[in-house]
């Protein structure tokens, strides 16, 4: 199956909403990637429905486009097996090799409930996906893309 292009480099996943919200992003607001469980609608401040996406498809598509933030020690978060930083599921060893792969200089970390909850609430905007797995949530912290400077 290929994929449908409708934008050159843009990822077709992101829809029109998608977009605008990362869009409307500043330097060091969130954006929290939740799974099909998590009560996105009652958590958010602004929600863009992902509806038939798993969380490293989404997941993907958002590093391809958006800066993360070099001005602090950790950009990218993400939840835990049973709410505890040191337990890892299959889904977290792959969103860990995910973020590698295409955000190397960025480590993720882990966080409990405690810490990963009020965060998403916080978030800028919240994005329900359809992701089976428990505790599949990733938080992104945006960055700059510097001025070009021309001469």
């Amino acid at each position: 199956m290929s994929e449908i292009v409708m934008l050159i480099g843009i990822p077709s996943i992101l829809g029109p909403e998608f977009l605008f919200a990362l869009r409307s992003m500043g330097h060091g607001d969130e954006i929290a990637l939740v799974d099909g469980n998590y009560p996105a609608q009652e958590h958010a401040r602004r929600l863009v429905r992902a509806d038939g996406h798993g969380i490293e498809a989404i997941l993907a598509a958002v590093l391809e486009v958006t800066p993360l933030d070099l001005s602090v020690p950790c950009a990218i978060f993400r939840a835990a097996l049973n709410n505890d930083p040191a337990q890892a599921g299959d889904i977290h060893r792959r969103i860990d090799a995910l973020c590698r792969d295409l955000a190397p200089d960025f480590p993720v970390t882990p966080l409990s409930g405690d810490a990963l909850y009020p965060r998403i609430r916080g978030a800028h905007t919240v994005v329900a996906t359809s992701e089976p797995e428990l505790y599949a949530n990733v938080i992104l912290r945006k960055g700059v893309i510097a001025a070009r400077v021309s001469g």
